[in-house]
């Protein structure tokens, strides 16, 4: 099936769908809708992420009244709940679940896809300068090496086996060979490895301080608890000060239960008792947060294969998922990060943070073909349903839209 196939069948969804989306003054309302509708929850979550931030100094957290945090908290919890209940009750559709991943890539795609079009606008036909201005564009959208040099051996291929001349719908064929070489050999590979029902799934997030990964950890339990499944949270990130706050507010905010302890705690405590208490309560889901100490690295690497030995003693298989956070602004330090981790633990999946906020998006693609760890979820926003699973063909389209809605008019046309 072609790229062009692919997007009209999955990528827009069905005519009903895109009628909604064409008329511009519809979706200027609608998104002034949205923006409404999600005003309070973005701005409860921008108060988190500063909670995130200041978290490394102790002195914030102690010139706060406790009191008037728990009364604020408690009617926030209560605002958004109202909010959230209206937002659950629409289903997104492949349009616009495709349109997130296009304005969530919207920086990239300001500063490489320009430059790509920039590109095929200057040669008119394919040759091998084109080729090696191709390739370092690649290079600074963090795309990584081996996937570009890889890529650039599939184009040249292609284009001699059907005899291309010019660049005319280039941009198509880049698309295409840019999904088969993150999809190649590999099959569901955004799907969680959940139990089947009335068993306990176990999800482990790790990654550094200050990439997101607690408010990642409250994004997906909201996700899951919207398929209906129970969800309790464990707070094992018992070294960084205001870790156990901030998840508890999160907690509160989506409507789980957090297992904690006081802050210092042994981690492997905590998770014994979150089991312990997922098990009792029943609960599909136990979602568990650790400490991202990275420099100090042994004793961190010897704190996981700890928590991971408690998980798997009470729950033999488990935990069943490793999620690792990355936060995508970073680039070629979240490959580092990867690598690291995959050392320390068995990584099953990536969770790449902060998608919206960088021009280099490109490390989804370097983080796949260089670790071969898929990446099954993606941060495009700050709203609550902004972390989306992630699709090969949908984060292709969101680098190139601008240029293939050009050519899929063309091909229509």
């Amino acid at each position: 099936m072609s790229f062009f196939k692919r997007l009209k069948d999955k990528l827009m969804g069905n005519e009903d769908e895109k009628v909604v989306a064409i008329n511009e003054e519809e979706a200027a309302e609608q998104k002034q809708d949205e923006a409404t509708e999600h005003a309070r929850i973005e701005a409860t979550i921008d108060e988190i992420e500063k909670v995130e931030e200041d978290s490394t100094t102790e002195s914030s957290i102690e010139t706060e009244n406790p009191v008037a945090i728990e009364d604020q908290e408690q009617q926030e919890v209560q605002e958004v709940a109202i909010v959230e209940e209206s937002v659950d009750e629409k289903k997104p559709s492949a349009w616009s679940i495709t349109q997130k991943f296009k304005a969530g890539l919207e920086k990239t795609r300001n500063s490489f896809t320009s430059k790509v079009n920039d590109l095929v606008a200057r040669y008119r036909k394919v040759d091998e300068d084109f080729f090696e201005e191709l390739e370092d564009l690649l290079l600074q959208a963090d795309v990584g090496f081996e996937t570009v040099m890889e890529l650039m051996d599939k184009l040249r291929f292609e284009v001699q086996r059907k005899n291309i001349k010019d660049t005319n719908g280039i941009q198509t064929i880049i698309s295409e060979k840019l999904v088969e070489i993150y999809e190649q050999g590999e099959e569901d590979l955004i799907e969680l490895n959940m139990q089947p029902k009335n068993e306990l799934t176990v999800i482990l997030f790790v990654g550094v301080n200050g990439v997101g990964k607690t408010t990642t950890i409250g994004k997906l339990a909201h996700r899951l608890k919207s398929q209906g499944k129970t969800v309790v949270l464990a707070a094992g990130d018992t070294f960084r000060a205001g870790a156990i706050d901030q998840l508890q507010v999160w907690g509160d905010r989506v409507g789980c239960e957090v297992i904690k302890q006081s802050e210092g705690s042994d981690p492997a405590a905590v998770m014994y008792d979150a089991i312990r208490a997922a098990k009792n309560r029943k609960a599909d889901v136990l979602i568990c947060d650790t400490a991202g100490r990275l420099q100090n690295k042994v004793n961190l690497m010897n704190e996981l294969e700890k928590v991971h030995r408690v998980i798997s003693r009470e729950i033999p298989n488990a935990p069943h998922e490793v999620l690792l956070a990355l936060d995508a602004t970073t680039g070629q330090n979240a490959l580092v990060q990867a690598q690291t981790f995959k050392e320390a633990t068995n990584v099953t999946g990536i969770v790449l943070t902060k998608l919206d906020g960088t021009a280099k998006g490109g490390i989804v693609l370097a983080i796949r073909n260089k670790l071969h760890i898929p990446v099954k979820f993606v941060g495009l926003g700050e709203k609550m349903d902004d972390l989306q699973p992630f699709d090969a063909e949908r984060y292709v389209y969101g680098l190139f839209a601008d240029g293939l809605d050009k050519e899929l008019q063309n091909s229509e046309d």
